[in-house]
């Protein structure tokens, strides 16, 4: 027994050059798709980010003014003990060993940093599996 011949039954009517045509579109589609998925993906991320850094900015600031004062304190106390002029010294000495200190941590800590698009990765993955099996 034969399969019946004709639209829908597995032959395909369409001359090389709509196949072309149409694979063309496909393909075009997918790009498009694949570009907005990744922006929108990005956004998403970004906006995260954003809240998180302004968060951080606002403690950033709280905590500069929070040792600022307490720098002043204890320089104030070493008054009592050598010259006011030497103790602002010895803090500032500390406070840029800190500083030296949270730069070098920082800088590790972003270099470990993967600002990878798994969906987006993904899904252009299958779209080369896709495009893979068009070829057969």
């Amino acid at each position: 027994m034969t399969a019946p011949n004709g639209p829908g039954f597995g032959e395909d009517t369409r001359s090389v050059g709509e196949i072309v045509g149409d694979i063309s579109k496909d393909l075009s589609a997918m790009v498009r798709s694949e570009l907005e998925l990744a922006k929108v993906e990005a956004k998403q991320e970004l906006t995260k980010a954003g809240k998180g850094a302004g968060m951080f900015g606002g403690a950033a600031l709280s905590g500069y003014f929070a040792l600022l004062f307490l720098s002043l304190f204890v320089m104030y106390l070493l008054d009592n003990v050598i010259n006011v002029e030497w103790a602002a010294l010895i803090i500032t000495v500390v406070w840029a060993i800190a500083a030296g200190a949270l730069a070098a941590i920082g800088r590790k800590k972003m270099q470990e940093v993967n600002p990878a698009l798994e969906t987006t990765q993904k899904s252009l993955k299958e779209d080369v599996q896709w495009a893979k099996n068009q070829k057969r």
